[in-house]
């Protein structure tokens, strides 16, 4: 168990802590978070290395500004309307037509959890996002409410897309919103 004042300690370092783009040799860290918080939906160190080296604007490292300790990571890329990949498989390349941004994972580590930086990552990568006109994700974990705070709600799936989200749980849901610029123009 931790001390109170350890636990102070912590926190007030979590609330300095900042996103910033994830380099590939902190891959290492974000698969220790990822087992940590993931240990079901385990994930190669070389999968997430691909993402970062294919779209790095979209994937982010939540590091203490003294110790350089990654706290938390986003992986986030364009994919083509719903399809996003399965988990643990490569992309390739991301598509020149892909239309829809994806936000393949957010994790903090709990010590680091209720300072903000969930909400300081999401603008960051909305901004991103804003490109395309809606964003997408995996909800897992029964954290649907946590995302319809940003607007994503469930939608219609195909049979192909259902058989990829049973690999993330029996309460994998899929989930999209429209993004800001694009949200009158329908």
């Amino acid at each position: 168990m931790m001390s109170e004042a350890k636990e102070k300690e912590l926190s007030e370092t979590t609330k300095a802590c900042s996103w910033r783009c994830l380099p590939l040799d902190r891959i290492r860290d974000l698969v220790k978070i990822a087992d940590s918080i993931h240990p079901g939906l385990s994930e190669r160190a070389d999968v997430f290395a691909e993402r970062v080296k294919l779209f790095p604007d979209g994937c982010l490292g939540l590091f203490d500004p003294e110790t350089d300790e990654l706290y938390g990571y986003a992986i986030s890329h364009p994919i083509n309307h719903r399809q996003p990949p399965a988990l643990d498989s490569f992309l390739n390349d991301i598509d020149a037509s892909a239309d829809q941004y994806y936000i393949h994972d957010l994790a903090i580590l709990p010590r680091a959890r209720g300072s903000g930086s969930a909400q300081k990552c999401l603008e960051l990568i909305l901004t991103i996002a804003e490109r395309y006109e809606t964003t997408s994700l995996v909800s897992v974990y029964g954290t649907a409410p946590f995302w319809s705070k940003y607007g994503f709600e469930g939608c219609e799936i195909d049979d192909k897309l259902r058989a990829k989200l049973v690999d993330y749980g029996d309460d994998a849901m899929y989930l999209e919103r429209r993004n800001k610029q694009h949200r009158n123009h329908n």
